[in-house]
């Protein structure tokens, strides 16, 4: 299973994808702005295969390396902003705003750029869209949730970035990390028509119950604003999706003899409840030979969401494991791995872990407690004191959630 996730992994590097959808050259300047946890390779690949001149800069996660010569770096933080996102973002609105309609702008737009540059609108402070981003981020809102909020927020994003480029051209290149490759959605659209409200962000705050500061109460109140983009020439490519990762894990799992029940990449729900409902399915497979026969291998992807009712140490990933595990109730039959293709499941940087039918017999030996550990959002302690981990560092991709279990 881990090597069936590096495969997925592997087909999601954007490196090939951005060399085969290079844009024309134009007759002015070629500005380069990314943002996202694969801003870095993406930069790399345009530099390798452009030849004409090229400036710019991406915003990557503090802590990753590059060797662009032509293309700056600078680094923000992930999954909540920082001030060093608000810098990146008043940068990239700058250096935009000084585009005119011979140049080009090219965008590199990856999961995480929302984090990673990141600028409120005028009379809301960084640290109340901050705090709010983080509720909302704790009470289970799914990713087009949460960044419908955070462009009703924005100075950037849901196109304001390329309404900042004027009558430049403008190209996007981006790599999917949410459930339908909406482009709109992925890192929340910097350069893509927005065609959401505030009343859609309230809404959403009211669902949740999450209460907002005055001053972006008082935002949300207020008319939507004109973020129609300026230029006539725009044109974005979803250049890498999940789809292309679990085809790549498929054909791999299917070579070695086993029978693969692809659920697809676009399950969303409470981690936990996914995992009940995947242990159903698997559990049908291994008493009943259907929907497939045994050996099989139950695929699928997503982005889960997570409540946060404890004070642990948990990610979208680990929680299903964890609940999985519970609900299997150490099957013989059965093992899985779930793990975040960027390498970063939740604030940690772990991708995953994996679970076998020994993992809730091996949890309680060492006296820990399955089911409080998963009601305290905990299941990272657990996997590390276990041993089960998924460990890759950054992956400089991220095409969300991989997800499988092995009914033997």
């Amino acid at each position: 299973m881990r090597d069936l996730f590096d495969v997925a992994v592997a087909a999601a590097n954007p490196v090939t994808a951005v060399a085969r959808n290079l844009p024309p050259k134009p007759k002015g300047r070629t500005v380069v702005i990314g943002a996202g946890k694969a801003a870095i390779p993406m930069a790399k690949a345009l530099e390798y295969n452009w030849d004409g001149p090229l400036e710019g800069f991406v915003v990557a996660p503090h802590g990753y390396t590059h060797d662009l010569r032509r293309i700056g770096v600078v680094h923000a933080s992930h999954p909540v902003a920082d001030d060093f996102s608000f810098a990146a973002a008043e940068k990239a609105l700058a250096l935009a705003a000084t585009l005119g309609p011979d140049d080009l702008l090219i965008a590199l737009i990856s999961g995480g750029g929302s984090a990673l540059m990141s600028k409120p609108v005028a009379g809301i402070a960084m640290a109340e869209k901050f705090g709010l981003i983080r509720t909302l981020l704790k009470s289970g809102a799914n990713i087009a949730e949460l960044n419908c909020v955070r462009k009703q927020l924005s100075a950037i994003k849901g196109g304001r970035l390329a309404r900042a480029a004027g009558k430049a051209r403008i190209y996007t290149l981006a790599l999917s990390d949410v459930p339908g490759d909406d482009p709109a959605i992925i890192a929340s659209g910097p350069t893509v028509t927005d065609t959401t409200s505030k009343r859609d962000a309230q809404a959403i705050l009211e669902r949740y119950g999450v209460v907002p500061p005055p001053a972006i109460a008082h935002w949300l109140t207020l008319p939507d604003d004109d973020r129609s983009i300026l230029s006539n020439e725009v044109e974005t490519r979803v250049i890498v999706s999940p789809h292309e990762s679990f085809l790549a894990a498929r054909r791999e799992a299917e070579a070695i003899g086993l029978n693969v029940l692809y659920l697809g990449d676009r399950i969303e729900g409470e981690a936990r409840d996914v995992a009940k409902v995947h242990a159903a399915v698997a559990l049908e497979i291994a008493a009943h030979g259907q929907p497939v026969k045994r050996p099989a291998l139950l695929l699928s992807g997503g982005e889960t969401g997570v409540t946060v009712r404890g004070n642990g140490r948990g990610g979208r990933n680990v929680e299903f494991l964890l609940a999985l595990a519970i609900a299997l109730s150490g099957d013989s039959r059965m093992a899985a791995l779930a793990a975040d293709t960027d390498g970063i499941d939740g604030m940690e940087q772990i991708a995953g872990a994996v679970i076998d039918a020994s993992s809730l017999s091996r949890a309680r030996q060492r006296g820990l407690d399955p089911v409080a550990i998963l009601e305290n959002n905990d299941a990272h302690s657990l996997f590390e004191k276990l041993g089960d981990q998924v460990i890759t560092g950054p992956t400089h991709t991220n095409v969300n959630d991989f997800r499988a279990i092995l009914i033997r």
